[in-house]
């Protein structure tokens, strides 16, 4: 499944990524990578989730989300 179907409360573990190489830099730099556990805090209107990854919250767009893998 992809982040962007994740629901607001539950914790999911990154699986793999299939991004452009400079946003894949950009999320690897916030501490998002292979493995991490990004916590889903909630999701706003047009599919912008606020997550917490390794104590840190941030919003990523839907068209960020839908291209993270979660297990």
């Amino acid at each position: 499944m992809t982040l962007d179907q994740g629901k607001p409360g539950e914790s999911y573990t990154v699986s793999g990524m299939e991004l452009p190489e400079a946003v894949a830099h950009r999320l690897e730099a916030l501490g998002v990578t292979l493995g991490t556990r990004v916590a889903v805090l909630g999701a706003k209107d047009r599919g912008t989730l606020v997550v917490k990854v390794r104590g840190t919250r941030f919003a990523m767009g839907r068209g960020i989300t839908r291209k993270i893998e979660v297990a």
